[in-house]
């Protein structure tokens, strides 16, 4: 079976960032198996976002820059999130393009 993929028009050629809320995180990991370049879930079983340099940002609210080759699969992982908690946002302006937040 394959799966179709829809691809992401809001934000595409815009700078983008995403964040996860470690409140509303369930620690499924469905976002590090999407985008394990961008995700990973940390020894406490919650999911957290990585910098360009791998690093794991533990800092609540942190963000990380949205590479245009993964977004498709950073706007999978919000819209499969099960908590909810998956933010994707404009540089520019922070307004939300994906996520529980997005108009």
């Amino acid at each position: 079976m394959t799966v179709q993929h829809e691809v992401p028009t809001e934000g595409a050629g815009e700078a983008l960032e995403v964040w996860i809320d470690q409140d509303l995180c369930t620690g499924d990991g469905i976002c590090a198996q999407y985008a394990p370049e961008v995700f990973e879930l940390d020894i406490d079983g919650l999911a957290y976002v990585k910098s360009a340099d791998d690093e794991l940002l533990q800092e609540p609210g942190a963000t990380t820059p949205v590479p245009l080759p993964l977004l498709t699969d950073v706007v999978d992982s919000a819209k499969e999130c099960p908590g909810d908690c998956i933010h994707v946002r404009r540089v520019s302006d922070r307004v939300e393009v994906y996520g529980p937040d997005a108009g």
